[in-house]
């Protein structure tokens, strides 16, 4: 390849990021790729961090999507432990924290999300944790020992899956929640009060209703989360998990459209036809509901990559799928297909009581818009056709189990 052949320079390296260059070459792009990756490590997958990296399962090298040998064989240009700090639409180039400057044909930003500060007393203390890199795992795994106190503020489901790990690991949980119940944004009331019975059971203390007030500490260390109540939750710990917010700054600044993420199109191509968005740090359309959303999902983050290499190559976009994610936390997996907007009904199939279940969320005219599933992966993958499908299902034949999945989804 010579310095003249057209170039692709990649904004982010994570899951988002190295899939799309690993798409690109997969589909003839046969000229040059630069990754930008602000951490210090290859492209990487962020869901086990929660999990299999607290518990020692999971090492750097089983973290990442490819090995490091895919990068050479692939003449993949990996720029690593490096920001961009500059975009020049009108000269197609970045300018990198190194004040290396790369000119591009095409640029795709993959920059993810970071975790969302709360702006409270004490906030600056050792022993505050947040988890969103590999960094981050290791200090809260190095917090984590037997009989630590790790106090977790926010119960959506990254706080819920590091709960969950620490328990196992032999520390003392509580997780502190502002609304009414854990998941309040992400399920519904039906899942909350099953995973909140769950972690109960199993140890951990859960405090709803509870505003969190300052962090309070001794000599530089976090010693207690105090509540808005007055109460002091005692801690040598806590991890801060209320939500994400898209790294859209690069993109502001270059004059990009913007709306609580990077707007794209479903080719994931921003108002700048040489620049794509995939990832976290989109706003994109979502087919099967007619309207804009942000995703935070692996599944999205493979899907944009394929729908940018895909424009970028000049080859048919992929067909648009159904929203999907998970959760494992202890022995149960949570697996969701689609969100329930504007849903009206939920039909129960299975048995809540035995932790293998899933709940079916219905229009008004029945079709199913979404599937919470636990335990039940028949379900979900079932779920996910019937989805795609805009299928209409009655809640007596969803929650009759004498009629199977496949004679549902068929």
């Amino acid at each position: 390849m010579s310095d003249q052949s057209r170039h692709i320079v990649i904004v982010g390296g994570g899951h988002a990021g190295g899939s799309a260059a690993a798409v690109l070459r997969q589909l003839g792009w046969q000229e040059r790729i630069t990754i930008v990756g602000e951490e210090p490590l290859l492209p990487y997958q962020r869901p086990p961090l929660s999990k299999q990296w607290l518990s020692g399962e999971a090492t750097e090298e089983t973290l990442w999507l490819r090995p490091e040998k895919f990068y050479a064989d692939a003449t993949i240009d990996t720029r690593l432990g490096l920001r961009v700090t500059r975009i020049d639409r009108a000269a197609k180039t970045v300018t990198l924290s190194d004040e290396v400057m790369l000119t591009y044909d095409y640029l795709i930003l993959a920059t993810g999300a970071r975790p969302r500060k709360l702006p409270l007393p004490g906030s600056d203390l050792h022993g505050v944790l947040e988890l969103r890199t590999v960094a981050d795992a290791e200090a809260l795994k190095a917090a984590l020992t037997q009989g630590a106190r790790l106090a977790v503020i926010g119960g959506g489901y990254i706080g819920l899956e590091a709960a969950a790990s620490a328990k196992s690991l032999g520390a003392e949980v509580t997780i502190i929640e502002r609304e009414a119940r854990v998941l309040a944004r992400v399920a519904c009331p039906l899942l909350s009060e099953f995973f909140e019975t769950f972690h109960r059971d199993r140890g951990a203390v859960i405090e709803v209703n509870a505003q969190v007030a300052g962090l309070e500490g001794e000599g530089g260390r976090i010693t207690g989360v105090r509540l808005g109540d007055g109460r002091v939750i005692p801690c040598d710990a806590a991890l801060i998990g209320v939500g994400a917010v898209p790294n859209d700054e690069l993109a502001r600044d270059a004059g990009l459209s913007c709306d609580g993420g990077i707007v794209v199109s479903l080719e994931a191509r921003t108002d700048d036809p040489a620049i794509f968005a995939i990832g976290d740090c989109t706003r994109r359309p979502l087919p099967l509901y007619d309207r804009m959303w942000r995703l935070e999902s692996v599944p999205n983050a493979l899907e944009q990559a394929k729908q940018a290499a895909s424009a970028i190559c000049g080859k048919p976009g992929p067909a648009p799928e159904v929203p999907w994610f998970w959760s494992d936390q202890y022995e149960l997996r949570l697996q969701i297909a689609g969100i329930p907007f504007d849903a009206t009904d939920i039909a129960v199939r299975g048995s809540v009581a035995e932790g293998k279940f899933a709940l079916f969320h219905l229009g008004a005219d029945g079709t199913v818009l979404a599937v919470e599933a636990v335990n039940a992966s028949m379900e979900f993958m079932g779920g996910r056709r019937i989805i795609q499908r805009r299928k209409k299902l009655s809640r007596a034949q969803i929650e009759d189990m004498a009629v199977s999945m496949q004679q549902l989804a068929a």
